[in-house]
């Protein structure tokens, strides 16, 4: 009687169906990539906006003591330290902000503008770190 010999056969995938593999997770992963980056500048943005607009309360608190929003001069560092050259020092009744005043969220300090007796403009840099069209502001 003949014996039978059972081949095995290892059955593995084949070069191109492991490069196939490879080319979609590649794929999957750069638009997962590109989504999360979206999401972070989304959320500097976001937070930026948050931060102009705690700085806006805490100047219209300076306003009611001082009866003034601080120069463009002495900026938003007024909201920490009395200015200097205050008319009646014996108004401001700060710190108005708990902490000190925070670097935006790409690491470059607030811009602070006095427009005028009763109206101011507070902005960030933005990604760019220059005035330019992607400013974030409370105007």
């Amino acid at each position: 009687m003949k014996t039978k010999l059972v081949q095995r056969r290892r059955r593995g995938f084949t070069l191109m169906e492991v490069l196939l593999v490879l080319a979609i997770l590649v794929i999957l992963g750069s638009l997962v990539g590109y989504y999360f980056a979206g999401m972070q500048k989304r959320g500097y943005s976001d937070a930026a906006k948050a931060q102009i607009g705690m700085f806006e309360q805490q100047l219209d608190l300076y306003h009611l003591d001082v009866s003034g929003y601080p120069t463009t001069t002495q900026g938003l560092t007024a909201l920490r330290q009395a200015p200097s050259d205050l008319r009646v020092p014996e108004k401001w009744r700060g710190p108005y902000a708990e902490k000190d005043i925070p670097m935006d969220p790409w690491g470059n300090p607030y811009q602070y503008e006095l427009l005028g007796a009763e109206e101011f403009h507070i902005w960030s840099l933005g990604p760019n770190a220059q005035d330019a069209g992607d400013d974030i502001s409370n105007k």
